[in-house]
């Protein structure tokens, strides 16, 4: 029973593993320092996140912005 208990510790652990393993060191700092100095993140802010949560703040962020340059060329057209 106790080895079953740990099998399910580990899982989770895994899981994010797997999860975030496209990530890589250096394109972390370079997203924290995009995310820092062009959208006003804390160091803090971004240490404290879960590494999902990470990367779903991202993701609403990019699409925000696809979405604000496609208003900018609806408007000059």
């Amino acid at each position: 029973m106790r080895r079953r208990r740990n099998n399910y510790i580990r899982g989770p652990a895994k899981f994010f593993y797997l999860a975030m393993i496209h990530d890589s060191l250096a394109n972390m700092y370079h997203m924290n320092f995009a995310l820092m100095q062009h959208h006003k993140y804390s160091l803090t802010e971004l240490d404290n996140m879960i590494p999902f949560e990470r990367e779903i703040y991202v993701t609403l962020l990019k699409q925000y912005l696809e979405e604000e340059e496609e208003k900018a060329k609806s408007r000059k057209r």
